[in-house]
Order: C-alpha cells, then structure tokens, then sequence
C-alpha cells in the first residue's frame, strides 16, 4: 500500500472505531429515520442512561458524522455525514488508485 493510501487508511481510522461500537450504530439509524431527536428521545429507546447516550453522541459529533442545534434549552441531534462521506470515498479512491 502507497503512502498516500495508507495516510488515507489512516484518517479514516477514528470514523470506524466511532462506528465500531453497536450502541452508536444504533444511534445513527435511528436518526437516520428522524430528522432530529433529542437526548430524552434517544435515551427511551436505547437501554442505556442519558449521560451514557450523551457520551455516545460526542464521540458521533466529534467524528463530523452528527450535528447538534440548540432549540431554547433542548439539544436536538441530526445526522451530518457529508465529511465521513468525504473521508470514505477518499480512501476508496485512493485505494483504488494505488492498489489496484
């Protein structure tokens, strides 16, 4: 594998181990049938504790792959995968181009 790939490999690296973990897997799908849902909401369907879910959600923002807007005092979370998208089909690119 190239440099360039494996640079590519590399950034990647933290967008699969945000997705790795099944609890954010399901997070993502069920937002991905909302257009926004809200800590609470989230949490009621998840059989984990609200600061368990709000930890999940960080780690999901922090990755570009959701977004957070503050309505008054409730957070509403949405899917924002534009920038994963990116990150993965560079890496595919890549790949392709160096390896194949």
């Amino acid at each position: 594998m190239g440099e360039q790939a494996e640079k590519a490999f590399r950034d990647c690296i933290p967008l699969f181990q945000a997705l790795s973990d099944s609890y954010r897997q399901d997070i993502v799908l069920m937002l991905s049938d909302k257009d926004s849902m809200t800590v609470n909401e989230l949490t009621d369907r998840l059989p984990l504790s609200r600061p368990a879910v709000s930890h999940h959600l960080k780690i999901l923002r922090e990755q570009g792959i959701l977004k957070m807007e503050q309505h008054g005092t409730q957070r509403n979370y949405s899917l924002s995968l534009e920038g994963a998208l990116e990150t993965l089909k560079h890496l595919i690119i890549t790949v392709e181009d160096r390896c194949y």
